[in-house]
Parts: structure tokens; sequence; C-alpha cells
């Protein structure tokens, strides 16, 4: 097996082609990442082209886990959160190559999600995942605690409703 690499990403229009291309493989497999499968690589371009520019203006971090210097997943951390709340991120849009999973990759770029966080002063992780196909194990497993089910929050990749889980977890030391 080959060491996997994280690191931040930044705009530039051949990554944003790789990102666009992950995006619509893990929507073509049902993941539930915000959007609708077919999913138009157009569209996809530019949810990537937004997000690595927010990534730019500091109000998330994006990060991409390379196997060798192949982007195979990735995870951002938004940052840009209301005043009453600077002492948390989110987690979100983990998504790994179909090919690529089980291989801890997921894990990898939840831990270095968390260690950015704790770098800008965060003391709080939240995120939702698909009660449906969604991957409650993986941050069960990383110490997120489940507050509760929303049911049938969202549709499904390929339709239908599916709930989210909403997960929290304090990291970092906390204010007084």
């Amino acid at each position: 097996m080959s060491t996997i690499e994280i690191r931040p990403l930044l705009p530039a229009p051949a990554l944003i082609d790789t990102l666009a291309a992950l995006l619509v493989e893990v929507v073509a497999d049902g993941g539930s990442v915000g959007f609708m499968h077919p999913l138009d690589s157009t569209q996809a371009r530019a949810f990537w082209t937004s997000a690595l520019q927010a990534a730019a203006g500091g109000q998330r971090v994006v990060l991409g886990a390379f196997d060798d210097d192949r982007l195979v997943a990735t995870v951002s951390l938004l940052l840009d959160c209301p005043p009453n709340q600077p002492h948390r991120a989110e987690i979100a849009k983990m998504m790994t190559l179909t090919r690529c999973r089980g291989r801890g990759i997921a894990a990898a770029l939840l831990l270095a999600a968390e260690a950015a966080a704790v770098e800008r002063g965060k003391t709080l992780l939240v995120l939702d995942t698909a009660s449906d196909g969604g991957a409650a194990g993986l941050y069960e497993k990383h110490g997120f605690t489940l507050s509760g089910e929303i049911p049938d929050y969202a549709l499904k990749p390929h339709g239908g409703l599916t709930g989210t889980l909403l997960y929290w977890k304090r990291i970092g030391i906390a204010r007084v």
C-alpha cells in the first residue's frame, strides 16, 4: 500500500477538474453530499471553484488526500460561523473515490481536519451525515457524540428521503 499524503488545497484549474470528477463519482455512487444525480461536471466545478476561493479567503479549509500525486479523497472544515460561535467549526463534504475506500483515508482526513480546527483555536466540531449510507461509524469511532436524528432531512442523490444524524465533539482546550 502506498503512503497517503494529506495537504490543504487552494484554487488551481487542474485541481478543480479533479475535485469535480471526485464529486460527480461520489454522487453517482449515492453519496449524500448535497447534490443530486446525475451531477453535471460544470455544476461540480462551480462548487469547487467557490469552495477553494473560500479556502483562499480563510472561511474554510479544504484538505485533500493524495495517493502518490493522485487526489483520492477530500474533506472541508467550515470556519465561517456567526459572531456568537467563533469557537466552533463544521466538518463537511467528506468524499473518497469508491476504489480507495476501506483504507483509512477518511479517518486520516478527519484527524487532519480536527488538527486544523485546533490550530485555529476551535474547541467544538459539529457535522451531519445521512442516516442511510452515511459515515456514522467512522465519526463515532473517532469520538463524535450523536445528538440526534432529523427524519426526512434531504433527498438521496438517486431520489427518496433520508434522515440526517447530527454529531459533535469537543476538541483542543476548553475556553473559560
